[in-house]
């Protein structure tokens, strides 16, 4: 019976619902997370909607915590089958405003973090032949103005998942990669960058998506089922993504000119 499921980030927002996704079905949890208190929320979510797990705080910063984590999934369900590398931190700001030191931060979580989850756990899902589910973002294939970091961060997390896509084949364990839009979700909290408007502006973005955390999390569940590698929740992603494919001088005019309407807000004083 394969149903254990490893989640980064399952303390809150997609982490959360994607661990309640699975439940439902009956699965085994493992839910890590650097919040504590909104793991233990999660898991009692998980056990009313019919599954079980345990909890363990995890930084995906750091490999040894990785592999404890996997190492506790050996001990308690004697594997695993399924990891979800959803941990992630919001960024923004222009080229010319973001420090070295933000690149270093955005690149160690929502890039290195996969990178660390896909290795600690390789091992499990080889002999489980199991399978591998990266969330990445709709930056990873139309990096928008003012985001660079997480732009490459994303776009790394996407040719990682397709050089495990390709590489992986022989040892039977499948891998999907989910490229969501921006939806209402706590990503803002973890916001770090220089300019106080820009982030008002990504939370804008947020709330103005007619798409939850619960309805990405559906769509996931079925397009796993249905073997989907490049997952796009929203049709608004994947109209954009064909657009770019048809057309990307388009695309990045358009872009230019988001660009330019944020450095013009962003000049304004904010009362």
């Amino acid at each position: 019976m394969h149903n254990r499921m490893m989640i980064t980030g399952a303390g809150s927002g997609l982490g959360r619902e994607i661990a309640v996704r699975w439940a439902g079905d009956g699965w085994q949890l493992a839910l890590a997370d650097v919040n504590e208190a909104g793991l233990r929320e999660t898991l009692d979510l998980v056990r009313t909607a019919g599954g079980d797990g345990f909890v363990q705080r995890c930084d995906v910063r750091d490999y040894s915590q990785l592999t404890a984590l996997a190492q506790a999934c050996e001990e308690r369900f004697g594997g695993c089958d399924v990891i979800v590398n959803n941990a992630g931190v919001a960024s923004g700001g222009f080229f010319a405003e973001l420090s070295l030191e933000d690149w270093d931060w955005q690149i160690a979580v929502n890039l290195m973090g996969v990178v660390k989850g896909c290795k600690a756990f390789l091992p499990l899902l080889e002999r489980s032949r199991g399978r591998i589910i990266n969330i990445a973002s709709m930056a990873a294939l139309m990096q928008g103005p003012g985001m660079s970091n997480y732009n490459v961060a994303k776009a790394g997390v996407l040719a990682l998942s397709e050089s495990l896509l390709v590489e992986l084949r022989q040892v039977e364990v499948a891998v999907h990669v989910v490229c969501p839009s921006f939806f209402q979700t706590n990503l803002l909290d973890s916001f770090r960058g220089p300019n106080p408007a820009m982030k008002a502006q990504v939370g804008k973005l947020l709330e103005g998506s007619p798409i939850s955390a619960a309805d990405i999390a559906e769509h996931i569940h079925r397009q796993v089922e249905a073997g989907e590698f490049l997952i796009l929740p929203h049709e608004a992603g994947r109209q954009a993504w064909q657009l770019k494919c048809q057309a990307p001088e388009k695309l990045y005019d358009e872009m230019a000119d988001m660009a330019q309407k944020m450095r013009a807000k962003a000049r304004k004083p904010t009362n």
